[in-house]
């Protein structure tokens, strides 16, 4: 792994240049192309993904069997929180919007540093909690505009 994508997991991570270092030889990096799907809704990989470069767009099947857009990500944020957490299945899919470069790190690989580097362990999952709270804030913000929208509430719409 090469300086910048260090410095982009130490800053995604919350953790020093040293710490990112521990997780390196643990990760694997992915190439995809405008289109290519990381993560398919429905399957279960239990891997942590931390965009490094591109976006991806978090996709979710309807029932009239289209695909709704309902996020984009970029550069730094998080991906499979929950699942590497849980190990259950994707409720929503993530297709690149361009070329895209993620690095992963697979639970079980995790698993393998969790004695040796507990503060580490701390920070990794301080910056997962930190973006399943964005997420959950972004939720409730869509929510509110919705629902204003819904009832014409406070002259807004």
């Amino acid at each position: 792994m090469n300086d910048t994508n260090l410095r982009m997991l130490e800053s995604s991570l919350g953790m020093t240049v040293g710490e990112a270092s521990v997780l390196e030889p643990i990760m694997t990096t992915r190439e995809l192309s405008d289109g290519d799907y990381l993560i398919s809704e429905g399957t279960s990989d239990d891997s942590l993904h931390v965009l490094l470069a591109g976006k991806l767009e978090v996709v979710k099947k309807t029932g009239a069997g289209e695909i709704a857009s309902l996020a984009v990500l970029r550069e730094g944020d998080l991906a499979g929180e929950l699942s590497f957490i849980d190990g259950e299945e994707h409720t929503v899919g993530l297709r690149a919007l361009c070329d895209t470069r993620v690095i992963s790190l697979a639970r079980d690989d995790f698993e393998t540093i969790v004695d040796d580097h507990p503060q580490l362990v701390y920070k990794l999952m301080s910056a997962v909690a930190r973006s399943a709270h964005k997420i959950v804030r972004r939720m409730n913000s869509e929510f509110i505009e919705l629902s204003n929208y819904i009832f014409k509430q406070h002259g807004r719409y």
